[in-house]
Parts: C-alpha cells; structure tokens; sequence
C-alpha cells in the first residue's frame, strides 16, 4: 500500500508547499491504482487515518447539509492558516472528506478560495460517486470553503 498522502512542513510546522502541488501529489498517488475497488480502498485508509473529532463539534451546527450520511466540518485559524477538523459515521465519506482536508489544510483562507478543486475530476473521483455523494462532496467542499471565506483576514 502507499504512504499518506503528507505535506513538506518547515520547522515550525506549516506547509511549505501549495494547494496546486499537493493536489498534483494526491492525482499522482491515485494514479498508482488499476481500478476503483483500490482507489476507494486508499479513500477509507485516508478516512481511517484521520485524527479523532472532539465530540463537541458532532453536534448540528457543525453538520455538513446535503450529505447522505452524517458529516461534521469545523475550522479555526492558526497563524493565518485555516485548520479544518472532521469526522463521519460512513466510511468513504469519512475517507472523501479526509481527502480534501489533505489538500486544503495548512492554507490560507485566499489559497483556498482561489483554488478550483480540479484535482476531483484529475483523479476521476467525480464521475464514480453516486448522485447522492456526488452532491454530498459538492456541500462539503461548500463548506470548506465558507469557512475560508468566514476566516478571510483573521489570524489566530
């Protein structure tokens, strides 16, 4: 199996590379995959990997709307950088939303905006969704991104 995907961090601890470049990595570690059966596979190992979401944002405010199972999305920002937190009760979907963390986090509230999510369709992630998914990863993305937008500006 592949390692996580890991961003370069510079001593203190924050990403040294863009959202761009660490998408490109993450289209090149799907790319190592012969079907969909291993590429969902590697999508619930993210989902496995991530830290575990502090109850207290398991509540409805923090729920991603329009999902099919349960997702909750928080952020905050530190030094200038919006940190994202998640957690869902489905496997893949608990998976899709580590991806986009992967490669969103660490960043500033601009980088994430000005990012357009084309890495989705670069790794084919978009056309093997149900309808269902399809417009649940469409809402979590909306709200990675409404909390950049809210974050704009702020530090710490």
């Amino acid at each position: 199996a592949l390692g996580r995907i890991v961003k370069s961090k510079t001593d203190d601890g924050m990403s040294t590379r863009s959202i761009s470049e660490i998408a490109e990595e993450t289209v090149d570690s799907f790319s190592f995959f012969d079907d969909w059966q291993e590429k969902y596979a590697y999508i619930i190992d993210i989902g496995n990997s991530m830290p575990v979401l502090d109850p207290i944002y398991q509540r409805e405010e923090f729920e991603v709307k329009g999902c099919q199972s349960k997702v909750w999305l928080a952020a905050d920002v530190k030094d200038g950088k919006v940190q994202y937190h998640a957690d869902s009760d489905a496997i893949i979907t608990k998976g899709i939303i580590g991806l986009l963390i992967s490669v969103l986090n660490d960043h500033t509230p601009e980088e994430i905006l000005a990012y357009n999510m084309k890495f989705i369709e670069d790794i084919g992630l978009s056309q093997h969704l149900s309808p269902n998914r399809a417009n649940g990863l469409a809402s979590m993305i909306q709200k990675m991104k409404n909390y950049a937008s809210i974050h704009q500006g702020q530090q710490n």
